[in-house]
């Protein structure tokens, strides 16, 4: 029998905040120049609400590029 992996595909990428959307939604870029939105869980974080022009680290899936979790 064929084992299944559980574990979902992610990729880790480092993203400039440029926008407020909402409490918990921010715009930001990658370093090629994508735009796409981050989403801040601040129940999943100990860390304190990150700033426009903070560079950070968002979890992507590759198969949707345009949305992503902030990581720190």
């Amino acid at each position: 029998m064929p084992m299944v992996n559980d574990k979902k595909e992610t990729i880790l990428l480092d993203a400039r905040l440029e926008s407020v959307i909402d409490n918990n939604a921010f715009g930001a870029r990658l370093c090629n120049g994508h735009r796409f939105v981050v989403f801040f869980n601040p129940e999943k974080t100990e860390s304190e609400e990150p700033k426009i022009g903070e560079n950070v680290t968002v979890r992507m899936s590759p198969y949707d590029m345009s949305k992503g979790e902030l990581v720190s």
